[in-house]
């Protein structure tokens, strides 16, 4: 049986009314009639309805003719001829053709107006299955799938059979709100109706099923069609690199490649995105070329993955390249390149950024504010902070645990845990982990062990968290000298059957990514490695360095820790590119886990001795090491 969707107030538009009385009762201007009223070039030319000629025609051409001006408008996207072209058609009395409902509701989709074209729809005197067809794609394609559904159901009650093309708007609406329950009793109609094997149908389910996580589901759908369609491949591939099976994602697009698939932009996007989740910089920089060669680098869809792409491998120069070059930018896009520039530090570029997208009038989202306060949050700008969280209701936005989140984060590292922990006080909803994890970080940072353990015994009335929430409770005992505490926060880790996350350091060489574990001695050229590093650490230490043991959690001696603390990931992986790449390029480190504090001043030492720039991402952001210094500012 299929679930009704979540119910939502319709307001019936009365401004379309409004709008069109206006134009009968006091036309705007007068419009020329046309040459040759058949004549589609003609319409083009024009692309304005006459005023006078309608009269003249006999029924079966108005009807021909009306049609034909509506397909020229809905080309065009020309709102206002459309309205007046809307208005003759009511006073010629042609509205009761189903198809002609069809072409109106089609029309204000495509001038992304879906609440005209419901007005039109429920107008309509006689409604056709491509009345219903015209109405459900509109509402899917306009971001209203919730309204898709309950229209939908409403078909099938009223006795409609579902087509070809209803389906894929049906099972649209389905992925954008993440149900797969409606999508999957969906898919049991489609299968009743016998269009299972239609490759429309099914490449809309196998995308259906994709975009909601259930790649099984989806891969089975997929190997059963008999024939495929950009759109299903595209669906296979967007769904394994969503879930981060990266292997798969690139094995099957080769696959589509090798069997002639015209790709598209969204195919694209999906594999630039697994070289961008997988830091594979010159993959990505051969899809990029890939995509200029087939003129879709202009699309802003692969335009926000090679911004992303870029960010993530470190090179950020490239990524602004990018987003200048892109003509039409959309939402995506401009979110893109605001959380690449406060990843990377520059700060005053997010700030200017959201400004420009006032100046083009492009609305922001809640990932748009998310961005801000993480830019603000890792610059340590309090009041700008307060200003931004302000600032999200104005727009008509209700502020999430994210953001929230974000608030604590910004305060916490400030150092104003009282003023932290009376945000989440006052949080409208409950505190989430990521509420308490970024306020347990403040707490570590700052050496408050009281507030820390405070905010534990909260969290452990969550229930079951994240392993690396308590890895955090662990290392904040453990940072206090509190090690029986530290103890027993990994053995909750033992008891529910989690290991604790090992930290990991990446550097890419060519076409092979090599990784580091701290301590690691498997690589084929530790000795060369481990030699360079003890080089290094000389040249340190008559530079200044001194090693910063306290980062070592573990109850041994302090030699042991400074040996522990010199083969940490990344520095094994830092040695590695220095051996690796003799010319002066930019040596750029990957890590899973937030850099240590000792390694982060080694690093500067390093790049002050070997006069080379090495970036670090960790996974909070980007480190930008460069003659001692970090883009950081030491605030991170």
């Amino acid at each position: 049986m299929l679930h009704q969707a979540p119910k939502r107030t319709i307001e019936t538009p009365t401004t379309l009314s409004k709008l069109l009385q206006n134009i009968l009762i006091e036309p705007k201007q007068e419009l020329k009639p046309l040459q040759n009223p058949l004549n589609q070039s003609a319409l083009v030319q024009n692309d304005k309805p006459p005023q006078n000629q309608l009269n003249q025609l006999p029924f079966q051409g108005k009807y021909r003719y009306i049609c034909d001006l509506l397909l020229s408008q809905t080309h065009s996207r020309s709102l206002f001829n459309g309205l007046q072209l809307h208005a003759q058609i009511i006073k010629s009395g042609l509205q009761a053709i189903p198809l002609v409902s069809h072409h109106l509701i089609n029309f204000y989709s495509k001038t992304e107006l879906p609440l005209f074209s419901l007005q039109v729809f429920e107008e309509a005197q006689q409604k056709s299955s491509t009345t219903w067809s015209s109405l459900i794609s509109s509402l899917a394609q306009n971001a209203l799938p919730g309204l898709a559904i309950e229209y939908f159901r409403r078909m099938l009650v009223d006795n409609i059979r579902p087509d070809d093309r209803i389906f894929p708007s049906a099972t649209k609406a389905c992925a954008i709100l993440g149900r797969c329950d409606i999508g999957k009793s969906v898919h049991g109609f489609v299968i009743k109706t016998g269009l299972d094997f239609d490759v429309f149908v099914g490449s809309s389910t196998v995308d259906m099923y994709a975009k909601c996580g259930e790649i099984k589901d989806a891969r089975k759908v997929f190997d059963q069609m008999p024939e495929r369609n950009v759109v299903s491949w595209s669906g296979m591939i967007y769904g394994y690199a969503q879930l981060g099976e990266d292997e798969e994602a690139l094995r099957l697009f080769k696959e589509a490649l090798l069997e002639d698939l015209d790709v598209n932009d969204f195919t694209f996007s999906s594999v630039i995105r697994v070289c961008g989740n997988s830091t594979l910089l010159e993959l990505g920089r051969q899809m990029h070329g890939l995509c200029f060669k087939t003129s879709y680098d202009s699309s802003s869809f692969v335009g926000s993955s090679l911004i992303s792409l870029y960010s993530r491998c470190g090179v950020i120069e490239a990524a602004s390249r990018v987003f200048d070059e892109v003509p039409i930018k959309n939402l995506g896009m401009w979110n893109a390149m605001l959380i690449s520039s406060a990843q990377h530090a520059h700060t005053e570029k997010v700030f200017d950024l959201f400004e420009k997208m006032k100046i083009v009038r492009m609305r922001p989202n809640f990932i748009t504010f998310l961005c801000l306060l993480y830019a603000c949050s890792h610059a340590g700008l309090i009041d700008k902070g307060k200003f931004y969280f302000g600032l999200i209701k104005e727009y008509g936005i209700e502020p999430g645990a994210q953001h929230y989140a974000s608030m604590v984060d910004l305060l916490g590292r400030a150092g104003k845990l009282q003023e932290a922990l009376a945000t989440i006080k006052g949080m409208p909803i409950e505190p989430t982990e990521s509420v308490w994890g970024a306020f347990l970080t403040g707490c570590r940072l700052h050496g408050d062990s009281e507030l820390a353990a405070f905010a534990a015994d909260r969290i452990f009335e969550l229930g079951p968290v994240s392993s690396g929430m308590n890895v955090l409770l662990s290392n904040a005992y453990a940072a206090a000298g509190r090690y029986e505490d530290a103890a027993r926060a990994r053995k909750m880790l033992r008891d529910h059957g989690v290991k604790k996350e090992t930290g990991l350091s990446w550097i890419e060489e060519g076409n092979r990514v090599h990784t580091f574990a701290a301590g690691d001695r498997s690589h084929e050229r530790t000795k060369e490695i481990h030699q360079k590093l003890g080089e290094l650490e000389e040249d340190m230490e008559r530079a200044g360095y001194v090693a910063d043991t306290s980062f070592v959690l573990r109850e041994v001696d302090s030699e042991e820790k400074r040996l522990t603390i010199r083969y940490h990931s990344e520095r094994l992986a830092v040695a590695f590119g220095l051996i690796a790449f003799r010319d002066n390029r930019p040596i750029r480190v990957m890590k899973n886990l937030r850099i240590c504090g000792d390694c982060h001043t080694a690093i500067k030492f390093m790049s002050q001795c070997s006069g080379r720039v090495i970036i670090v991402r960790d996974n909070n952001r980007f480190h930008r090491f460069e003659n001692g210094k970090c883009s950081c500012d030491d605030y991170w």
